[in-house]
């Protein structure tokens, strides 16, 4: 298992959720950055700074990686559009900033290196303008990336006790929460239903997350509550896998006759929802 540096403090959750979740695969996969670089269009350098949260990986490198790694993209792909959404707001002001014409002009840099690079004519007269391309595409993917985010990210309320409980559409236009909070101590309660897809404790729909440790969110909270069902005990449905989650999951893995890793994969899943 790599050991990785810590992702910056700056850096958006929603960006960071991305980038926890490439690394997990990149680990589980058993890959080198070398070895990534070998298989993808991708230099190792290039990984390196993907996966230590210094720059957003393109959309096809993520689904390079899938796909060396013989996982699902589509998660991760939902994932890639809010971390874009997030990482253009966060260049925004700064992009923002430089179309000031109050400002210096940025010597070497900026879109007029970029149209003087290309031998494109600037326009006669006036002042120069400086593209605002990212607030564009932020304003316009907004639509977009909040549709995406509402199929990946299931929303959640507190009720009066305090438990996560299912947001309704009505409890989404009234302001439901949809990332994964926890404060310490907190616990959630599990209420058990079989449908079409198999077992399920309403927290998450998810059959190819990728849970190791110190992994945390609905997925984690609905893999505990299964985990409770099929008598394998996690420890508290606290959102967060420990030591207790990944015991409980070898357990589970052993009695099914899968590699006992202690990581949830499609494989553990499809035992779960069972």
């Amino acid at each position: 298992m790599s050991r990785w540096k810590g992702l910056p403090e700056s850096l958006d959750q929603r960006v960071r959720q991305l980038v926890v979740q490439l690394r997990r695969l990149k680990d589980h996969s058993g890959l080198s950055l070398v070895s990534l670089a070998a298989r993808t269009s991708y230099s190792k350098s290039s990984w390196e700074r993907y996966l230590n949260g210094k720059k957003l990986p393109p959309r096809d490198a993520v689904a390079a990686l899938a796909r060396v790694c013989d996982a699902d993209p589509t998660r991760l792909l939902a994932l890639h559009e809010v971390a874009a959404q997030a990482w253009g707001a966060a260049a925004a002001p700064e992009a923002g900033r430089a179309a000031d014409p109050a400002d210096p002009p940025d010597p070497g840099g900026g879109a007029d290196a970029a149209v003087a690079k290309e031998g494109a004519p600037r326009p006669a007269g006036g002042p120069r303008v400086r593209t605002g391309s990212l607030v564009v595409l932020a304003a316009l993917g907004v639509v977009v990336v909040a549709a995406v985010a509402l199929l990946i990210v299931r929303p959640w309320q507190q009720d009066a006790a305090g438990r996560g409980t299912a947001g309704t559409a009505a409890g989404r236009t009234a302001g439901a929460v949809p990332a994964f909070t926890h404060r310490v101590g907190e616990t959630f309660d599990c209420r058990l239903t079989r449908g079409p897809g198999g077992l399920s404790a309403g927290r998450s729909r998810t059959t190819t997350a990728i849970l190791g440790s110190g992994a945390t969110g609905w997925d984690v909270v609905e893999a505990q509550c299964l985990l409770h069902h099929h008598g394998y005990d996690p420890g508290p449905v606290d959102g967060i896998v420990g030591e207790n989650t990944q015991r409980a999951v070898k357990r589970l893995q052993a009695g099914a006759g899968l590699p006992t890793d202690g990581i949830v994969g499609p494989d553990t899943w499809q035992v779960l929802r069972r």
